[in-house]
């Protein structure tokens, strides 16, 4: 198994998703199963220029299954729908990080971590 938490935003903007998703696919044995967790952006928006944190699912997905996995499913366990996913410096604008300090602090604790995606994949 391989399991990963909030971590594929950096591989795809720096634009070695393929290449991370290679190397978790050789990693496994068939059957084995990826695991990831990961900041949402809503499907209806365009990903941003610069590095949010937000990635849109589909987009997960389709790099997943273009390095061999096969979608297992997802669970919304991770989901916050008080995540607009447009913050000032991204998912780092809300907790645990509040990169913006007391500025707005207690909107943001209200809002809580982000919008997650929680998807399984399986190496056929």
């Amino acid at each position: 198994m391989v399991v990963l938490f909030r971590h594929m935003h950096g591989r795809i903007y720096s634009n070695n998703g393929p290449q991370a998703m290679k190397l978790y696919f050789d990693a496994l044995k068939p059957g084995g199963i990826l695991g990831i967790e990961q900041h949402r952006l809503p499907e209806n928006r365009a990903r941003p220029e610069k590095l949010t944190g937000y990635i849109k699912e589909s987009e997960l997905i389709k790099l997943a299954e273009d390095a061999g996995f096969k979608f297992a499913g997802k669970s919304e366990i991770n989901a916050n729908p008080k995540d607009t996913a447009d913050w000032p410096n991204g998912v780092w604008t809300l907790p645990p990080t509040l990169q913006l300090g007391d500025k707005d602090k207690d909107k943001y604790l209200a809002i809580g971590e982000s919008d997650r995606m929680t998807l399984r994949f399986v190496k056929p």
